[in-house]
């Protein structure tokens, strides 16, 4: 325990790994656990329900775990985990889940987030995003995997965000953004889809060919939403290589927010 600093006040019935490191000044309460590796900076509070896994990185001045900000909250003991090797700059708000949903808010692994990002309760975020500063999602959103959210993004409660979506700095989503889509305004409005950020990743000419179609589906010929979904579904034998980009648009279409609809 030589780790954590003199004046940190952790709770002896937390559960802290003994590679784990606590800077100056850290509250850390009673129900928190903290995996191998992971360092947490001065200043902070690490309350609530909260399981904290390997080699994430929290920088100073965060809140997590904190109570839900819901009316409807009455102190049961929902939960807050965070995944392994995520970055959380200064200044972030994590709140635990609430009993009217699923109880959990939930980061997943190798996110980067920068300073004020805000996780309301309930949400769910997957796996290599990064959120720019001051991003914000209400109640109940979920975020896919290798999305990227431009600074001071808004996101309202229940709404959905596709894998390898991108948002503008100042968007505000109000309806669902679909897989690999680019979006920027105030609401939000399609402008094209995540080509380079596909590129980076490694996706094929073939693949990144269908994602081009999608996006010309969606939102070049007119269609409505059950027509292009018909005709995005063509091109599963066209682009037998795009075949699980193609499934993962469908379910995603298949599943909108209750009277939301998608980002146009």
């Amino acid at each position: 325990m030589t780790r954590i600093h003199a004046t940190a006040l952790v709770d002896k019935s937390a559960e802290l790994h003994e590679s784990v490191e606590v800077g100056p000044y850290t509250v850390i309460g009673p129900h928190v656990r903290v995996g191998r590796g992971t360092q947490i900076g001065a200043h902070c509070v690490i309350d609530g329900h909260t399981s904290i896994g390997e080699d994430n990185k929290i920088f100073p001045f965060n809140s997590l775990g904190g109570v839900p900000q819901d009316k409807k909250y009455a102190g049961e003991p929902c939960e807050l985990i965070i995944g392994h090797r995520n970055t959380v700059r200064e200044f972030c708000t994590f709140n635990i889940g609430t009993a009217g949903d699923k109880a959990c808010t939930r980061l997943g692994n190798d996110n980067w987030i920068m300073a004020y990002v805000h996780l309301a309760h309930d949400c769910e975020v997957g796996n290599n995003t990064i959120f720019a500063n001051n991003s914000s999602l209400a109640g109940h959103v979920q975020v896919g995997d290798f999305v990227i959210l431009g600074g001071f993004t808004t996101v309202h409660q229940f709404c959905r965000i596709g894998a390898h979506a991108f948002t503008s700095i100042n968007a505000m989503i109000w309806a669902d953004l679909p897989p690999f889509v680019m979006c920027q305004g105030q609401p939000a409005q399609a402008r094209s889809m995540n080509f380079e950020g596909l590129r980076r990743r490694g996706f094929s000419q073939d693949r990144i060919k269908a994602i081009k179609e999608m996006h010309k589906i969606l939102y070049r010929d007119g269609l409505t939403l059950e027509q292009a979904k018909v005709a995005i579904k063509s091109l599963e034998t066209e682009h037998k290589e795009a075949f699980a980009d193609v499934q993962m648009m469908l379910d995603f279409l298949n599943a909108p927010s209750a009277e939301r609809g998608i980002v146009r």
